[in-house]
Order: structure tokens, then sequence, then C-alpha cells
């Protein structure tokens, strides 16, 4: 009788301390997230250094939760997984060490994770992936096209050159006195208003998967300052209609194209901002009655978390991937070099 395989995967990358039991790769056990969202709303920003302490607080205390959901010990575990980057230094270290510690005393094999590659590999908690796939990957701090061929085959084949399209919802809130995170914010705002507000979009050079957020961002700014030294009144609700217009026409636009360039069978939406409601529909609406199937996860599996590590874990441990207990945490660790 075959056994199951049981990972326990950690991710520390930035402000979430998670941990999850991942049963053969695609069914969640358990699945543990304690954030900080809390904690760094008053900065307006993530703080690497408050962002580790609190890691240090919760890890052993989320492993043990992860542990006792999944109603296992540690015996019962095939190996340990985490996100080795990138991400926070500071952050990715804690889960890095929490692993190798816990793989060390428990005598099990130890399988580093990229963090994008988790992001991905949420999908596959929904339904099996059908190759060649592409996945577009939006969150703060990333906005990728990676093309896939087969299980753990990674083409970045468009990135942003400046701001990632979180990072620019991040500032447009700013600007409207919204507070941290700003993307759900506007995402409920634009809900309210009409995109009336000509913005600028990004299309770069013909051909280009590449994403440019920074003059959008910059566009948003410009209109407020110029309408306050006018003493004119811009409503915020279509402000922000016409700065997620823009972003999700970029975004969808170049999703479909790159998906009939590639001659793929399915489209997979990835990361925190795969949340927002505008950007959901827009995918939607441009993918329905198209020949490729589209996947877009429950928000629970958008933000960072766990399971999704888990998942990409077990394509790598079949693999035959393995980390020592030399493994430290890369803030920029490479996608394609998996």
């Amino acid at each position: 009788m075959m056994m199951d395989e049981l990972i326990l995967a950690i991710e520390t990358s930035c402000d979430e301390t998670a941990a999850a039991v991942i049963k053969n790769g695609r069914e969640i056990v358990s699945n543990v997230v304690s954030s900080q969202i809390e904690s760094h709303k008053r900065f307006g920003g993530v703080v690497p250094e408050v962002a580790s302490r609190h890691h240090v607080e919760q890890m052993t205390l989320v492993l043990e939760e992860a542990l006792a959901q999944a109603g296992l010990e540690p015996s019962d575990l095939t190996a340990v997984a985490v996100t080795e980057g990138p991400g926070l230094v500071g952050a990715l270290l804690i889960g890095v060490n929490a692993a190798k510690a816990f793989a060390f005393a428990h005598g099990l094999p130890l399988v580093p994770v990229h963090h994008i590659a988790g992001h991905i590999y949420a999908n596959r908690l929904l339904t099996e992936m059908e190759f060649p796939l592409l996945t577009l990957i939006v969150s703060g701090g990333h906005t990728e096209l990676v093309y896939m061929k087969e299980h753990g085959s990674y083409e970045v084949i468009g990135e942003t050159r400046d701001d990632a399209a979180g990072e620019a919802y991040d500032k447009v809130a700013r600007t409207l006195n919204m507070p941290y995170p700003g993307g759900p914010h506007i995402d409920r705002l634009a809900q309210e208003g009409e995109p009336v507000i000509d913005l600028p979009r990004s299309w770069l050079e013909p051909g280009s998967y590449d994403f440019s957020f920074s003059g959008l961002k910059s566009a948003v700014i410009n209109t407020v300052h110029n309408a306050t030294q006018r003493g004119e009144t811009i409503k915020p609700e279509d402000l922000a209609a016409s700065f997620q217009a823009s972003v999700v026409e970029v975004l969808v636009e170049k999703t479909f194209r790159a998906a009939q360039e590639y001659g793929v069978k399915q489209v997979l939406l990835a990361g925190g901002v795969a949340a927002n409601k505008g950007l959901r529909a827009g995918l939607e609406a441009r993918f329905a009655g198209s020949q490729y199937e589209l996947i877009i996860p429950p928000l629970s599996l958008c933000t960072d978390n766990a399971a999704m590590i888990g998942a990409a874990a077990s394509i790598e441990y079949k693999k035959g991937k393995r980390a020592d207990l030399a493994l430290n945490g890369v803030p920029g660790l490479d996608l394609e070099a998996q």
C-alpha cells in the first residue's frame, strides 16, 4: 500500500508567519497563517525588523497549531519544506532556521522552495495543472508572466521594470489618504466609481510582455496635485476606478496575448493582488469563450500562505531536490534557476 506523502511547509518571506501540512501535493490537511497587518499599519508599510521579530514570536506556535490541526506527529511526516526566497532576508531566515531545526531534530529531509513557485502551485490545490500553461503573478513585490512547459520548469516571459502592481496600488492609496495595505481599499472604492479620468496605459515596446506602473502612479499623483492647485475636487471613487481600469487592462491584455503566442492550455492567476475583484472580473470577461482554461484561486490562497509552499515542495521533493543545514535565505532568488 502506498504511503501518503505528508509535507510540513513553512512560509515567512514577508509579514505572514505560516505553516501547513499538505498531503500528496494536492490536499490541504492544515493551513495556519498569523498575519502582521495590524502591526505594520501605523508605519504605512512593512518594516523588516518588526516583521522578523513577529516571526520569532509566532513561529513555534504556528508550527504546533499546523500539526495539531492535522492531528499528526513529526514521525508521520515525509519532509519539511520552507520558502528559501525571494523576500525580506530577516524574515526568510526565521523560517529557514525553524525548518532546519525541525528537520534536524526529527530526521526529516529538507526541501527549499521558491516563493513565486509557491504562488503558482497554489492553483494545484484546486485543480490538476495542464501543460503548457501561463501564470500571471501579481503581488506587492512581483508582477510577472511565467510560462511552464512541465512541472518545475519556469520561463519568465514578462516582468515589471519598476513598481510591481501591488506597490502601485499602495502608493496610490497613500495619495488618497487610505490606510495600508491600500490595494483592497482601492479595489472597493473602484467598484463605486466610473473610470472617467484619462490615465495612461503602459504597453512598452510592441510585443513586450514586461510591465511598468511607475508612470501611471505618477500620473495619479499629478492629477490629484493639479486638481488641488486649481481648487477642484476629484471624486476619489472615480480616480480609483480609472487607476484600476488602467492596471487591469494592461495585465489582462498582455496575459491574453501571451496565451495566444505560447499556445497554452491553462492560464493561472497567482499572488496577493489576485484577490482584486477588478482584475478577477477583467480576466474572466477576456477569457470567456476562449480555448484557454482560466484558473483563479480563492482569496485564502492568493495572499502568502504555507499551503502553496507545500504544494510546490511536493514537485521538488519528487524531483529529488534537498537542502542541507547550510541552507540560507536568499532575498533575490532566481525563479528560472530552480
